[in-house]
């Protein structure tokens, strides 16, 4: 690690540290050894410009990507009313999140059975869901790791339950409503809530300083509350539709001029030329 700036080495660091969640002082150290920071978040640009350390706003690398128009998914093509579910990547958080799923799908079907439920899984994790699942045999259940094939799959859901992070950047990009959930262990909790100086979890409801998109954590991350939330949204087209909006309004603002990659490449050019 460097401890301090050698003047014939310039050092860029890409991307910033979320100073603005927890430790806002490591911006006077971090200016000993940096010279340029690049920023995914406009709002960050307070926190370093406060300190002096140079920064630029370069737009966030996952709004970059392009969509593949052309993936082939005939098995869903006949499958109406999809609801796709991000149960999260860790072994961690399946294990506390798939019960919760589970009977969440359970109370839906109670109500409505005429939904399909898609869990997006990761090659490592697919055999654990699937466990999770086959326990209890509920008809209108998949599940799918194949990335282009859930690209193409979020694409056509109607809504989303989904693990707080950055696929939830995602989710918004595809213009899909959704909802955010997460659960972790009681002593994890308590130090996020001690270390963390963040009213909300979702990116898009910390830069609207409101939610925007519902967040239910913890104690109520809960088979019941996702369900009164997915259901009342479901059947409130107005509300998904301002949801909409402010997020596409909110994502206008994530992105670049021209691309993350290109902004990053032509701040590291102005160094070297």
């Amino acid at each position: 690690m460097l401890y301090e700036k050698n003047s014939k080495i310039k050092t860029i660091h890409f991307i910033a540290p979320k100073v603005w969640a927890w430790r806002e002082g490591r911006v006077k150290k971090m200016k000993e050894f940096l010279d340029h920071i690049l920023l995914l978040f406009k709002f960050e640009k307070e926190y370093f410009d406060k300190e002096k350390l140079t920064n630029t706003f370069v737009g966030h690398p996952l709004l970059d990507k392009k969509i593949n128009e052309n993936i082939q998914i005939d098995q869903f093509l006949n499958k109406k009313n999809i609801i796709s579910i991000f149960p999260g990547s860790r072994t961690s958080e399946i294990k506390h999140h798939m019960p919760i799923l589970i009977n969440f799908i359970k109370k839906m079907n109670i109500k409505d059975s005429n939904y399909n439920f898609i869990f997006h899984a990761t090659e490592k994790n697919k055999e654990l869901i699937l466990k999770y699942l086959s326990k209890v045999q509920i008809q209108n259940t998949e599940i799918i790791n194949d990335d282009k094939i859930k690209t193409a799959v979020l694409k056509k859901s109607i809504f989303a339950v989904v693990k707080s992070g950055t696929v939830s950047l995602e989710v918004c990009k595809m213009n899909v409503p959704s909802i955010i959930i997460y659960k972790m262990n009681f002593v994890n909790f308590f130090l996020a809530k001690l270390l963390l100086n963040i009213k909300f979890v979702n990116m898009i409801n910390i830069i609207n300083n409101k939610e925007v998109i519902p967040e239910l954590i913890q104690s109520e991350c809960n088979a019941e509350e996702i369900f009164k939330s997915v259901h009342y949204f479901l059947k409130k087209p107005d509300l998904i539709n301002k949801q909409k909006e402010e997020i596409k309004k909110t994502l206008e603002t994530l992105t670049s001029p021209s691309s993350s990659s290109k902004e990053v490449s032509n701040i590291i050019l102005s160094y070297i030329s």
